[in-house]
């Protein structure tokens, strides 16, 4: 990946705010208040999608991010970023905002999910407390009786 490309990408988010990036697996993953909503792979720029902006992003023709796994294609939810997009900032905000907006709800998701298996784990340190169930009544045993 050319720094030129990356620098690029950097100035397309220029409007949108303080964005960063981190070197991830042969790329770039974006970020924005710590929540990464784009990747960079091999000079092309891949936005954050969901179930609720996916439909823009296969509306505009984007191609899916994708690569190999232990021998297999493995996706991400990621897409290509338009063309168009990819022209100036101004393009790219609308974009910017979609993607960002899914990490966001990802993020979110994910604290919620946390937060269950959380709540179902036992307490540390504790033993569990065994259920005490009622005991029928063992018969009493009483010794012959003589008159």
């Amino acid at each position: 990946m050319s720094d030129e490309f990356m620098e690029y990408v950097m100035e397309l988010f220029g409007p949108f705010g303080t964005v960063g990036a981190r070197r991830m697996f042969g790329g770039h993953g974006v970020y924005l208040d710590g929540l990464m909503f784009a990747i960079v792979s091999e000079d092309t720029l891949y936005l954050k999608a969901d179930e609720m902006n996916r439909i823009e992003f296969e509306q505009a023709g984007c191609e899916i991010f994708d690569y190999a796994r232990k021998g297999k294609r493995a996706t991400l939810d990621f897409f290509r970023a338009p063309e168009d997009a990819m022209e100036s900032p101004e393009l790219m905000l609308p974009w910017a905002r979609t993607a960002y907006a899914a990490a966001l709800r990802t993020n979110a998701k994910k604290q919620v999910q946390a937060a269950a298996k959380i709540a179902q784990q036992k307490p540390a340190g504790k033993k569990a407390e065994k259920k005490k169930t009622a005991r029928p009544a063992k018969p009493v045993k009483r010794g012959k009786r003589t008159r």
